[in-house]
């Protein structure tokens, strides 16, 4: 140390107009000698190192090897970066650890041996390095999150396609089925023929309407244009329209048993809303139910809601598939057989959902199902 006391004035001339730390060390490995940047940077008053050892300035962990790799260094004596690759860390006063990069070159000096250490604080750098990879994983991540939208998006509109295809595809060809045979029928005596295909024409123009209002509702809910007009309406006016339609689709032997107790009832909705949802249920339950069968709507007042349920004798929902029965285009295995768009579930729930109202189910496989409609009693009409 008496060494760099003596030529102090060249020492410091030499390292204080360096920003880098730089550290000196004797074969004891003690601290000879040190820069302001370095007292700086691990926290240290001037000349507060001095006579310190090396080991005060490096974490613990290190300690155990520490000894071994600087006698292997002195013994090799040449220039090189500390660490050979490996993280390095420096220990500062207050035991805060930081990363470094440290270059290390041995000299003689008067006989004796010193190496010293150009230390580095890579902080900043390392800050750098980690949101540069933190930004690229978040940019890779929603890169990979907006192709997957894509192709479950294009996935999407093939699958409507082909929907759209398939679901106008029968109820045309039924139309103009009847059409031609229409023009069969020229006899006063066949007018009850022609009434047939004229109601099977009906029929499928109506089922046509339905899913082009399911396609355009879809539309209206995606877009946030939809607009509800809440209103008084008469329940028995609303079911009876809903019933006249799915009349038209019965299955010999089905019957669909009316509520007998909402003659009186007066509902505060959007009535296009629940004859959407309702006719959804209704026709559901039609479809998916065997011949010869009753479907029940029943009409009930729980606390602060108007319930209203659907309850059929069909084919039911699989268990391990009703989880996804309000999927939009879901449909489940057991019902594939059957015509349908798998959307008016879902557009039911959401348009309901809007409105403060609920849908929900109860369904066993090869016994039935019934879905639940709340509507609460509260709603305020619109002007």
């Amino acid at each position: 140390m008496n060494v760099f006391e003596k030529n102090s004035n060249i020492f410091n001339l030499l390292s204080e107009g360096i920003s880098e730390g730089i550290i000196l060390v004797n074969t004891k490995q003690e601290i000879v000698a040190t820069n302001s940047s370095a007292e700086e940077m691990f926290g240290y008053d001037k000349e507060e190192l001095i006579g310190k050892p090396l080991e005060s300035i490096i974490p613990k962990r290190y300690h155990h090897n520490h000894g071994e790799h600087f006698s292997h260094f002195m013994e090799k004596s040449e220039k090189r970066k500390m660490g050979h690759g490996r993280d390095l860390s420096g220990l500062r006063k207050n035991g805060e650890e930081f990363p470094v990069e440290a270059g290390l070159n041995p000299f003689n000096l008067y006989g004796n041996s010193y190496v010293m250490a150009l230390v580095t604080d890579i902080t900043n750098r390392k800050n750098y390095t980690r949101n540069l990879e933190q930004t690229v994983q978040e940019r890779t991540k929603q890169l990979t999150e907006a192709l997957e939208k894509e192709k479950e998006l294009n996935e999407l509109k093939t699958r409507f396609l082909s929907l759209v295809s398939h679901e106008f595809k029968t109820p045309l060809s039924s139309i103009l089925t009847s059409v031609t045979l229409l023009s069969k029928y020229k006899e006063t005596e066949q007018q009850e023929k022609r009434d047939k295909h004229v109601d099977t024409i009906k029929s499928k123009v109506k089922q046509l309407d339905a899913i082009l209002n399911d396609f355009l509702s879809i539309e209206r809910l995606e877009s946030g244009k939809v607009n509800y007009c809440i209103a008084e309406f008469p329940l028995s006016r609303l079911i009876n329209e809903v019933v006249y339609d799915a009349n038209m689709l019965l299955k010999t032997g089905q019957n669909i048993r009316y509520p007998d107790n909402v003659d009186e009832v007066v509902l505060t909705f959007d009535e296009k809303t629940l004859i959407l949802a309702l006719s959804n249920l209704l026709q559901n339950a039609v479809k998916y139910s065997p011949e010869d069968s009753t479907i029940k709507i029943l009409f009930t007042i729980e606390n602060d809601f108007f319930v209203l349920e659907v309850i059929d004798q069909g084919i039911g929902i699989p268990e391990e598939q009703q989880k996804y029965i309000f999927d939009r285009y879901f449909r489940a295995e057991n019902a594939l057989l059957n015509q349908g768009t798998g959307i008016g579930l879902n557009i039911s729930k959401q348009h309901l959902k809007n409105l403060g109202a609920t849908l929900t189910f109860n369904s066993q496989e090869n016994i039935g199902s019934t879905f639940t409609i709340h509507i609460p009693k509260n709603i305020k009409i619109t002007t």
